[in-house]
């Protein structure tokens, strides 16, 4: 075998052994689904008429669900960092760490793993949401290329978020705590972002942060591949803020293994 053959087979071991406690867990999976479906239909039947209507022609009637869609399928892929921090977090806790040392096993396997299982939950929940939203009026017009590049982006999303929570799980002494430190991810962000209102219809200070967050630019984007217009340059600030936030990510998990593992 060669030198990267063996980390690549720790790796897809750890990430069958992540998708089996997927399966036998399934209410965390539910769960990052049901809260952005529950969103949806909140906008969509209650609140939208109103939102759509101050949002002028465009977002009014049956299209804010188009409006919408994009940021609550960021909002899903968001809702699974909670499932990835606290398995990390159990697993630093519950001693498997220690008894893997003793194993012949490639350090930090058991991080990739994390990360690839989140990245597949995401493509599966985000799927499972886009469905939902096809059933209440979403009508996307993404050329084939187009659905590819969405694809593209939530991967690349999910895998930035997922090294973050991964550092979360490491750095949190409880699961409560690792719950609690994604809550900024699951809700404030998504929330202060253009997710659910352009940021230029904001107030000034608040304008300004959504608007110099990852969160926005990425939901742009994700709203014009999926409504086929031309995203311009929003595609490479999405995948800067993607590239920064996985690196971030992946120095401060290295740092907390190694911290832990000691």
């Amino acid at each position: 075998m060669t030198t990267l053959t063996v980390p690549a087979q720790d790796s897809a071991t750890m990430l069958g052994r992540e998708l089996k406690h997927t399966q036998r867990y399934p209410l965390l999976l539910v769960g990052s689904i049901l809260v952005p479906v529950v969103f949806l239909l909140l906008f969509v039947y209650i609140l939208g008429g109103p939102i759509g209507h101050g949002l002028g022609p465009a977002a009014r009637g049956s299209s804010y669900v188009d409006f919408l869609t994009p940021g609550v399928l960021m909002m899903t892929v968001a809702a699974g960092t909670s499932g990835t921090a606290i398995s990390v977090c159990l697993d630093m806790t519950g001693g498997i760490i220690g008894r893997l040392r003793t194993m012949a096993v490639t350090r930090g396997s058991m991080l990739t793993g994390h990360v690839g299982a989140n990245v597949l939950r995401s493509l599966v929940t985000t799927a499972v949401v886009t469905g939902v939203a096809l059933l209440v009026g979403f009508r996307p017009h993404a050329s084939a290329l187009g659905w590819l590049a969405v694809v593209g982006i939530i991967a690349a999303f999910s895998f930035a978020l997922a090294w973050l929570s991964v550092a979360i799980g490491l750095s949190a002494k409880t699961v409560a705590g690792a719950n609690s430190l994604t809550l900024p991810l699951q809700f404030l962000l998504p929330f202060l972002s253009s997710a659910f209102v352009p940021a230029d219809s904001m107030p000034a200070g608040v304008r300004w942060f959504s608007e110099h967050q990852p969160f926005t630019p990425v939901v742009n984007c994700l709203r014009g591949l999926l409504a086929g217009t031309p995203v311009g340059g929003t595609a490479y600030v999405a995948l800067a803020w993607c590239a920064v936030i996985a690196l971030a990510g992946y120095l401060w998990a290295r740092a907390g293994f190694r911290r832990g593992t000691r």
